[in-house]
């Protein structure tokens, strides 16, 4: 049984797409016969606060669903002020260094990247010509910093981008969760062995049912993280409420803004039903007409993994976010595509979706192409046999 270490910076009891990511792949590996391990910081994510029971330790290591976790201690925060995140990172960052120190490393290790910061460390004290390092890319930072706002190009942008092919550089293998990411690497390394690995969900979905509402009204769908990215309040702010009723799952940094607007909004149609677990909320979306997917800017190498999610539970998107995203849903018809940023167009779009087309036929065949085109169980084969 061949060993193999995962870094990350997030992991399950944490929501969102990063630790479902990691835990699939994970576990993904466990199914096949390795032996994996996960390092993680205590989880804090979302709320930037350290969850209960893991308050007051430095280090805390399980065995669960067979895969040993090892959680580390952390300076949690979720606040915007960039010198507690890079301190936040930091924290991390010396944990691992603790840890590398401390114990016997396996012969193979993933490094999840982002953050860069937690990933270089990994590449810089694990780089070893008896070890095969494999860098797991889901964004392009720190060009999706400057894309999203958050960075600009100065000298802590270039110290970046070096820390960035730093990383691409050791790595003995990269995985990318799309073409984008991809082609980014081997312009920068032609050399480099590269594997296009995207978050396809591993889970058995709940009975398609239709509800067909008497009313000609679209019921709209939001679930995921409540960030300044997604622009949710702003989705509230310009959607056209007629005939459309808008429901919000999840939680994160713009959720009181979102409860706010509601409450100051209440005759118009907006449902916020707070954040409830993965396999809840796909009992609770799949009696939704259409799911929407936001993101205030077009992200260069972001693919939402919730294209995929979506999909397999047979629910028809409108994606409003560019790149990449919008070539896979419009390619394999699972929705419609809006240009990033324009709620002129979104309404429109909109207002064109008649509910006697959505019907249960649709969203079969939407589910049966996440079957055939998203298959988890083909790509971790795949990787497997890189590995």
């Amino acid at each position: 049984m061949k060993d193999i270490l995962i870094i990350t910076s997030y992991y399950p009891p944490e929501i969102g797409a990063a630790s479902n990511r990691i835990f699939q792949l994970a576990n993904g590996l466990k199914n096949r016969g390795f032996e994996v391990s996960v390092i993680t910081p205590l989880p804090n994510y979302p709320t930037g606060k350290i969850f209960e029971p893991y308050k007051g330790k430095f280090k805390v290591s399980t065995k669960e669903n067979d895969i040993y976790i090892h959680r580390l201690w952390i300076y949690a925060s979720n606040s915007k002020n960039k010198f507690i995140r890079l301190f936040a990172m930091l924290s991390y960052s010396f944990s691992l260094i603790w840890f590398y120190f401390r114990n016997k490393v396996p012969g193979t290790v993933i490094v999840q990247s982002p953050p860069l910061l937690v990933a270089f460390t990994s590449m810089l004290f694990l780089n070893s010509k008896k070890r095969k390092l494999i860098l797991n890319v889901s964004d392009l930072w720190p060009i999706a910093g400057v894309e999203l706002g958050v960075l600009k190009k100065s000298f802590g942008y270039k110290l970046l981008e070096k820390i960035e092919r730093f990383n691409y550089n050791k790595a003995d293998l990269v995985l990318g969760q799309s073409e984008e990411i991809l082609s980014h690497i081997i312009y920068l390394f032609p050399q480099k062995e590269t594997f296009l690995y995207r978050n396809y969900p591993d889970f058995e979905p709940p009975e398609i049912e239709f509800y067909k509402s008497d009313k000609k009204t679209i019921k709209l769908v939001y679930a995921g993280l409540l960030g300044v990215a997604q622009g949710i309040c702003k989705l509230c702010e310009e959607l056209n409420y007629q005939n459309v009723e808008l429901h919000i799952y999840g939680s994160g940094s713009e959720q009181k803004k979102i409860e706010q607007f509601i409450s100051n909004h209440q005759e118009l149609p907006i449902f916020y039903h707070g954040k409830v677990s993965r396999s809840d909320l796909h009992e609770k979306i799949i009696k939704y007409d259409v799911a929407i997917i936001p993101l205030l800017n077009r992200i260069y190498g972001s693919v939402p993994s919730k294209i995929f999610e979506y999909a397999r539970l047979g629910l028809p998107m409108i994606y409003f976010g560019g790149g990449e995203g919008e070539h896979i849903i419009e390619s394999l018809n699972l929705g419609w595509v809006v240009k990033p940023n324009n709620y002129k167009d979104l309404n429109n779009v909109i207002s064109e979706i008649q509910n006697f087309k959505i019907d249960l036929k649709h969203k079969t065949k939407i589910r049966k192409t996440a079957f055939e085109k998203f298959d988890f169980d083909s790509q971790i084969n795949q990787l497997k046999k890189l590995i």
